[in-house]
């Protein structure tokens, strides 16, 4: 009886996406029984925009069993408590997008938001900031791990920003040193089964032949495997998102790094500013349509804290994704399946979707068509979800500019139309279990857009107003205690770099 298991993998691509998705093969797998190659070219830049990052990289992170100190010591990583937007719903306007709750768990299966919605209608205070742990935290520029369960108190929730280039490094450390092997090379051909139609192997420039039995692309836009060779499809989403081009350079740091990631509306798109522990990140995404890549190099560079470190990079790119990411025996990770822009700090976090998915679904030689098709209609509403989301952030704005209005005047996907009528009615929006952003995190932009719910829940006028009051202004004192108790980011940050060794598994 023939061995249905697979034995090779070949990666093609290098980069955040291949050695991510090397390192969790190499943990998991594990290179005993499984042939783990990895090729990719110097010659070939990687984009490495991703800096930032969403809670759920914890996981990876502990899944790999990385030490949390080391880590930020080596990728000069900070930690992020959320997003701050600044000049995005209009000019002079500022909300922030916490990781974590909104309040604390209250009675009734009923979300905090519906009972704090009620307090405002009754002559409440409409900041719900207040109500956020993480963003009372970054108001003051605080930070610091909390034990799981916090007891009285709130947990603070987080992420990292980090240097890509410094994480890709040292996860290919980690994956070489568990088996991995690398081969350095340009592929030129790419070589498929007459009968199958599977890719059989890669040639590269100098005449090597790579063979496998399963490839991962990780080849960045050129989607070298799957659009290229297996010819899927792309879905263009620019009539959505028309945001095009992205201009990117590093800045020296000029003040302690911020435990969050800014970004600032501008004339046609959106400027990021990632604080690091060496340096800043700072890029434009812009519509080409609305302004030149000159213009908005030019205005990039007016805009930075401190010097330019290093000459502007132009990235160019479409919004969307491929028909499916899992053909054959080849499976897409990162920029070769799809591009969403990093508005939400999303990229890294689909390159671990498409990790994760890969090990609860890890087909046989085979590979079951019933295997891929789950695998791409799973992966393809969390695509669809995170699209929506960036949507709402441009559909709702009230900047009275051409792009802008040019945003504000697109018609949404039936999707994201059918979420916005369900949080006018009643700041609800019933996110799926593969969605990637939950009621919360609607709700966080959504308000601070200004679009404003006209109910709530009936069954948050269940509590007695008084106590309502009551156990809100609890609540309130519990995150003040909680952001009180925490130190500095900096200062945070200086005693992870004075530890010897290694910290805590995370």
């Amino acid at each position: 009886m023939n061995d249905p298991r697979i034995r090779s993998i070949v990666i093609v691509g290098g980069g955040t996406a291949g050695w991510m998705t090397a390192a969790a093969l190499a943990k998991v797998v594990g290179t005993e029984n499984v042939s783990i190659t990895l090729v990719e070219s110097e010659e070939i830049g990687t984009v490495g925009v991703g800096e930032a990052t969403i809670p759920p990289i914890l996981l990876f992170n502990k899944m790999l069993g990385i030490d949390e100190d080391t880590f930020v010591r080596e990728t000069n990583a900070t930690f992020k408590l959320g997003i701050d937007f600044v000049d995005w719903r209009r000019p002079g306007h500022r909300y922030f997008h916490p990781f974590g709750l909104l309040g604390a768990d209250l009675p009734d299966r009923v979300g905090f938001v519906h009972f704090w919605l009620r307090w405002v209608q009754e002559g409440g205070n409409p900041d719900f900031s207040r109500f956020s742990a993480e963003t009372e935290a970054a108001r003051v520029g605080r930070f610091a791990r909390t034990p799981p369960t916090g007891g009285a108190l709130p947990n603070i929730n987080y992420a990292y920003q980090f240097d890509a280039s410094l994480y890709a490094a040292f996860l290919r450390r980690f994956a070489e040193a568990r088996g991995v092997e690398r081969i350095e090379g340009r592929i030129v051909a790419v070589r498929r089964d007459a009968e199958t139609g599977f890719i059989a192997a890669v040639t590269l420039q100098d005449g090597r032949s790579v063979a496998g039995e399963f490839f991962v692309d990780c080849s960045g836009f050129r989607s070298l495997l799957l659009g290229d060779s297996l010819e899927v499809p792309f879905e263009d989403w620019s009539r959505w998102l028309p945001c095009d081009r992205a201009v990117a350079v590093p800045c020296a740091r000029t003040n302690d790094p911020t435990p969050f990631t800014t970004v600032t509306g501008r004339e046609a798109g959106w400027q990021w500013r990632i604080p690091l522990q060496h340096r800043t990140g700072n890029g434009y995404v812009f519509a080409s349509a609305f302004i030149g890549e000159e213009e908005a190099t030019e205005k990039l560079l007016s805009r930075l804290d401190g010097a330019a470190q290093a000459e502007p990079r132009v990235l160019r790119f479409k919004a969307g994704r491929r028909r499916v990411c899992f053909e054959k025996n080849c499976l897409a990770v990162g920029l070769a399946a799809g591009f969403l822009e990093p508005l939400e700090s999303t990229s890294i976090h689909l390159i671990q979707i498409a990790v994760n998915k890969l090990l609860d679904m890890f087909p046989n030689r085979d590979f079951h068509p019933a295997i891929l098709s789950r695998f791409n209609d799973e992966t393809n509403q969390v695509y669809d979800s995170i699209r929506d989301f960036l949507i709402a952030h441009y559909k709702l704005t009230e900047r009275d500019q051409p792009f802008w209005r040019h945003c504000q005047d697109i018609e949404p996907p039936d999707s994201l139309a059918t979420k916005l009528d369900l949080f006018r009615g009643r700041a609800q929006v019933f996110p799926s279990g593969f969605d990637t952003f939950h009621e919360t995190n609607w709700f966080a932009i959504l308000y601070g857009q200004g679009f404003e719910p006209e109910s709530y829940h009936p069954l948050a006028d269940n509590m007695s107003s008084d106590e309502l009051r009551v156990t809100l202004a609890q609540i309130r004192a519990a995150i003040q205690k909680r952001v009180d108790g925490l130190p500095p980011h900096q200062a945070f940050l200086e005693a992870v770099a004075s530890r010897p060794g290694g910290g805590a598994l995370i």
